[in-house]
């Protein structure tokens, strides 16, 4: 019996044939049947450039597969002669599974898959000419990082300083741009490892060759680099490949983008299909200008814009065009549907985060007597510390939940490692603990000393803790292991001691300063970094909001971390909005809208204006979640750093049509949005004054109005900022100005450290 084909089988046969379950369909266009006329005309384009512009919940993925389908069943193309690009391996199998319901059989044959998963196949056959065999090896992130912590250690780089984890996310970086070390430039390397980030990059890719092996990045990057350098190989999937379509182009990366721009040179039947406005990842290396210039790109390009939304009622998505259309970079388009008018978007403000969790849940729980399935409700945030208030609550109310892309907050593994050091400050017997932090931040203790430490606990019948203190009296453990060990039991003992005469914050934030844990995540230049640290801020928030002992603390989260392990099927989801990114749901709350918060500074701080604009672009995707109804809503303080602040509303608000607003929505709020105020917000210039508004006394917020003169009137005032100078920021508080470069000042703040800010943030102390 012969062989059976290789499905992957690169072929030169120009000769385009229907395949059988399209010879069978040929006449059929039954694919066709209930496309609205946007979408029948993108799947019957035939031919050149096309890019699709997919608003979110217009029917994309429909369309991406109904166009395979019509180039089988109409014999212009084999399965073979078909490229589709999706970014999940999820979104691949759903298409596939499309695909072969749509033509009446399997699309065999058809490469179709991620990036990363297409370089695969591209590599395993050509792989000797990148300097590799074809059955190399693909290192998961804990082998990249232990691989570039032997280097670093090879060229005497102390990894505490320059930790391995930080390199490899910057190497990562350079690959997303398709900068192999030659291309990497002294401005590119910056400091790190002073400056020796591009030589260690060079002997981290020679040492993968040596043992056979490839990262994610690579997987994109070599295809980049043999194309470019073997045109013959390019040629060969050139003839191949004479449709390529991709999906959510508008997340690829500068590698991508130039993988596909080369592969597209054999052919101008190319399909991307992507959404300007829902580019969210900038952070992870997506550029937006990618689909931004399809057009110079491809010239002659017919754009087709899906604008018929199948998900959401009127009120939602006005709201949502009406907020997207103050972002300069985009290609535009007006979302509109034949559905209800529905309810309006209502906005709330209110005193604190507390109350803004206690009033989501009540308003849950009245959705809930109404018969509306908890699996429904989306709580979406902006940051993942933002999800504690949310968990403690509806855990007192017995209300289930699920934290969707992530953990839930006790579970985190920063917390962890807190309440870990909490765990054995105040019971120093507690061996899973103390197992658990002992060597966290790394202190040169490997499995050797706690062999040791284990062998004295077993013999002795003592815990861990006690086993430690008896081998620092003999000579069991080696000069630095000594070393550690003793000084981490006598911060142990020490952070004990301050429980009788300090608070319980302030034991636990001596505790994460003294253990070097903060530090530890300073510098980590990782993008998870910050999230981490603003996650054990949190803690210290949430420590600050429980008035009790830190004993009494420990015992709380261990009863909420049982209640939480209690499933149940139908439940609330609780995520980030990067998260929700695809997702759907009948009703979604949209917490924290306050500068700072979202947008988030960070973003600003980076990025400016790009970083305004994604910040905007994530509360377009934030609102189109929403099938039925949407609830924003906003505090008029926040305890930031453990110290109350009063919050400003976010500058979205202002953005926010008034007509498609609810009625009860917060008083005062409508005359300071339809001004249409523009520029840097402040405290007192953002005109807040505190009113008993509602039912009962409840305390809420009203935004004062105010004019623009008005505005500029306040910031023409503004004393001249100086080098020295004192000052105070809404979001981190007093500190010291230590530059100034025009409207941009470098602040050393008493809480939160160095920070780069807009002078319209500052008041002078």
């Amino acid at each position: 019996m012969a062989p059976p084909a290789d499905p992957f089988e690169i072929t030169d046969d120009p000769v385009p044939a229907a395949s059988e379950p399209a010879r069978r369909a040929v006449a059929s266009t039954a694919h066709l049947d209930g496309l609205n006329d946007e979408q029948r005309l993108a799947v019957t384009h035939q031919g050149g450039p096309l890019l699709v512009l997919a608003g979110a919940g217009t029917g994309k993925t429909r369309v991406l597969t109904s166009r395979i389908a019509h180039l089988l069943i109409t014999g212009r193309a084999r399965t073979s002669q078909i490229l589709s690009v999706t970014f999940t391996n999820k979104a691949a199998r759903e298409m596939l599974d499309r695909v072969a319901s749509l033509i009446g059989g399997a699309a065999d044959g058809m490469w179709l898959g991620t990036f990363h998963a297409i370089g695969v196949r591209v590599l395993r056959r050509h792989a000797e000419l990148v300097g590799l065999k074809s059955n190399f090896t693909i290192l998961d992130t804990d082998d990249q990082t232990r691989l570039i912590k032997q280097l670093l250690q090879a060229e005497g780089i102390d990894d505490k300083k320059w930790p391995a984890r930080v390199l490899s996310g910057i190497i990562q970086r350079w690959k997303d741009r398709a900068l192999t070390p030659d291309k990497v430039s002294g401005d590119e390397a910056g400091e790190f490892a002073g400056g020796k980030a591009a030589e260690i990059y060079r002997q981290y890719q020679e040492r993968l060759a040596e043992v056979n092996a490839v990262d994610f990045g690579d997987l994109v990057m070599h295809c980049v680099t043999l194309w470019q350098k073997h045109p013959d190989i390019l040629e060969i999937y050139h003839r191949r490949f004479r449709h390529i379509l991709v999906d959510e182009y508008q997340d690829t990366n500068v590698a991508q983008y130039l993988w596909l721009r080369l592969l597209a040179q054999g052919t101008q039947d190319i399909c991307c299909v992507g959404d300007d406005d829902q580019s969210i990842y900038g952070w992870r290396g997506a550029e937006v200008g990618n689909i931004l210039r399809f057009e110079k790109d491809f010239p002659g390009a017919t754009i087709v814009r899906l604008e018929r939304n199948y998900r959401s009622t009127p009120h939602i998505l006005a709201a949502a065009s009406h907020l997207i259309s103050h972002n300069e970079g985009r290609l535009g388009k007006t979302l509109w549907t034949e559905m209800k008018e529905g309810e309006r978007i209502a906005v709330r403000g209110v005193w604190d985060g507390g109350e803004e969790a206690r009033g989501i849940g009540e308003e849950i729980e009245a959705l809930q007597r109404d018969k509306h399935r908890l699996s429904q409700i989306a709580i979406l945030v902006r940051a993942g510390f933002q999800t504690r208030e949310f968990e403690e609550r509806f855990i007192t109310m017995g209300l289930p939940y699920r934290v969707i892309g992530g953990l839930r907050f006790y579970e985190r593994q920063e917390i962890r490692d807190a309440l870990a050091y909490c765990r054995v400050t105040v019971q120093h017997d507690d061996d899973l603990a103390f197992e658990r932090i002992y060597n966290t931040p790394r202190r040169g203790l490997g499995e050797s000393a706690l062999r040791t430490l284990r062998l004295i606990q077993r013999t002795q019948k003592i815990s861990l803790f006690e086993a430690t203190r008896r081998a620092l009296e003999t000579d069991e453990l080696k000069g630095r292991q000594r070393k550690s060990l003793g000084e981490l039991i006598a911060n142990f003992e020490r952070w004990r001691s301050m429980l009788d005469v300090s608070s319980h914050v302030k034991v636990v934030e001596t505790i994460l300063d003294e253990s070097g844990y903060t530090d530890m995540l300073r510098l980590d230049r990782s993008p998870e970094a910050e999230g981490r640290l603003e996650n054990l801020r949190e803690l210290t928030t949430g420590l600050q909001e429980f008035d009790s002992s830190l004993p009494a603390f420990l015992e709380h989260v261990a009863l909420l971390t049982d209640m939480a392990d209690r499933s149940d099927t139908d439940m609330v989801s609780l995520m980030t909005l990067h998260a929700a990114k695809g997702l759907e749901f009948d009703t979604v709350f949209l917490p924290g809208w306050e500068e700072g918060v979202f947008p988030n500074q960070r973003a600003l701080d980076d990025k400016g204006l790009a970083g305004l604009e994604e910040e905007r672009r994530l509360a377009y995707v934030g609102l189109t979640r929403a099938r039925k109804r949407a609830y924003v809503s906003f505090a008029a303080n926040r305890r930031i750093f453990n110290q109350w602040q009063a919050a400003i509303p976010s500058r979205f608000l202002r953005e926010l049509p008034v007509g498609h607003l609810a009625e009860s929505s917060d008083a005062g709020l409508y005359a300071t949005y339809s001004a249409g105020h523009h520029g840097g917000l402040r405290d007192q210039s953002s005109g807040f004054d505190y009113e008993n508004l509602g039912s009962g006394g409840a305390r809420r917020t009203r935004w004062r109005d105010e004019t623009l003169d008005d505005r500029r009137a306040v910031e023409g005032d503004k004393p001249d900022l100086n080098v020295g100078q004192r000052v105070f920021h809404q979001k981190f508080g007093y500190g010291r100005i230590v530059a100034v470069d025009g409207n941009k000042l470098d602040i050393e703040f008493e809480k939160a450290g160095p920070k780069k800010v807009l002078d319209s943030f500052i008041e002078a102390a």
